[in-house]
């Protein structure tokens, strides 16, 4: 087993600086004008990805050759240091391939998950389709159906999937949907839509409150048919799974599950990048703001707000880099990326909250970036399992109980 440090190495010191150098100079300029337009930022993903940073090499170089696992969380929380929205457009694609790492064959991974993101000449990207209009956090309410075509070995998709990002303008959509309504969530399976696949289509797109940029919106499958050889992990592994489910044993987890378990720490990351942002901005407007004739830094109810919202992010950061470590390590024993989520996003509600409170009236006008940071992180408490679902994955593990 790797052993855990908290030391960077060369290597991810030199990552940090580089991302947080495009961070600076091609993020930070723009976030802005991308949060009012609310659209997709193409240009700024074709500079991602002239320079390596967007594509699935990179991707497979964070996840397959660090053997501490903590590289990505740190190339994540510099990406968010630059703006939420953007870093969403960049990592987006990263859920739909994780989804097929959690469930696809070997075979699988090396065909769909290069097609996620496509190369600098052709840019694509990828969609993780799970959520439902009626069932967020509830996976054991998802409806929409996939029903075997044997005779034409197909499988058709029948449902509406809401809050997906990337959905609808994505090449290749990784969609979680019902096989066996009986087993209900054990009765999931994941499937590659591939790309201009009539029976998919975007419905609304939704205007949201933060992470402007990236692009939300419903996914419509209507008589959605693909290959057979679409349905990751395959017929025969499937077949088993549910079998041994029906006969009251013990199966895998159900797809979106596997999907969010490997990327809840990950998501920590990214609120700890907004967090940091706010900090560091409240701090040195605190150093420069002078009233009643000194800097405003100088009383106490300025300077232990940022006191506790440095130790907060401190403490937030460890337990997200404990939780990948752990990850990589295969050594989970209780429930320590969803402890590290909820904190996480809890560290940057509340340390955006507090950096507008510093920031006065200033802070509450769209003249200041902190607003921005405020609306972008309210979003780390509830996608990829609500601030209450990581309450309740924790008091399973702590209990031993089936709470509800």
């Amino acid at each position: 087993m790797t052993e855990f440090s908290l030391k960077l190495n060369e290597d991810q010191i030199q990552l940090k600086k580089w991302i947080n150098g495009f961070a600076l100079e091609k993020m930070r300029p723009i976030a802005e004008e991308w949060d009012d337009k609310e659209e997709f930022p193409w240009p700024f993903l074709q500079e991602a990805a002239d320079i390596g940073l967007y594509g699935w090499e990179f991707m497979a170089e964070m996840m397959m050759n660090d053997p501490t696992g903590i590289s990505m969380m740190v190339s994540l929380e510099e990406l968010f240091w630059g703006d939420a929205g953007l870093g969403m457009c960049v990592m987006g694609s990263g859920l739909a391939a994780a989804g097929i790492a959690a469930s696809g064959t070997s075979e699988q991974v090396m065909e769909w998950v290069p097609q996620c993101y496509g190369s600098p000449e052709k840019l694509a990207l990828g969609a993780f389709v799970a959520s439902e209009p009626d069932a967020g956090s509830d996976v054991a309410a998802y409806r929409t159906r996939a029903v075997y075509d044997e005779a034409n070995d197909e499988w058709v998709l029948n449902g509406t999937k809401a809050w997906i990002t990337n959905g609808g303008i994505a090449d290749i959509h990784v969609v979680v949907a019902v096989v066996d309504p009986e087993l209900k969530s054990k009765g999931h399976a994941s499937f590659i839509v591939p790309p201009n696949n009539p029976g998919l289509s975007m419905g609304q797109k939704y205007k949201k409150h933060g992470i402007k940029a990236s692009h939300t919106a419903e996914v419509v499958l209507d008589d959605c048919r693909i290959p057979g050889s679409c349905l990751l992990g395959g017929k025969e592994k499937l077949d088993e799974r549910l079998a041994r489910v029906r006969e009251g044993k013990k199966g895998n987890s159900q797809a979106a599950m596997q999907t969010f378990e490997a990327t809840r720490p990950a998501v920590g990351a990214q609120a700890i990048g907004v967090a940091r942002a706010a900090y560091e901005y409240a701090l040195e407007y605190a150093k420069e703001r002078e009233a009643f004739g000194r800097p405003i830094i100088m009383n106490q109810s300025i300077s232990f707000m940022l006191a506790d919202m440095a130790t907060e992010i401190d403490a937030a950061r460890l337990m997200v880099w404990r939780a990948a470590w752990l990850g990589k390590q295969k050594g989970f024993k209780y429930a320590e990326g969803s402890m590290a989520k909820l904190k996480a996003g809890r560290v940057a509600v509340h340390s955006t909250e507090r950096a507008i409170q510093i920031l006065g009236g200033y802070g509450y006008t769209r003249e200041y970036p902190v607003e921005r940071w405020h609306r972008d992180a309210k979003i780390f408490d509830i996608f990829e399992g609500t601030e209450q679902i990581q309450q309740l994955v924790i008091a399973r593990a702590i209990s031993g109980l089936r709470i509800e």
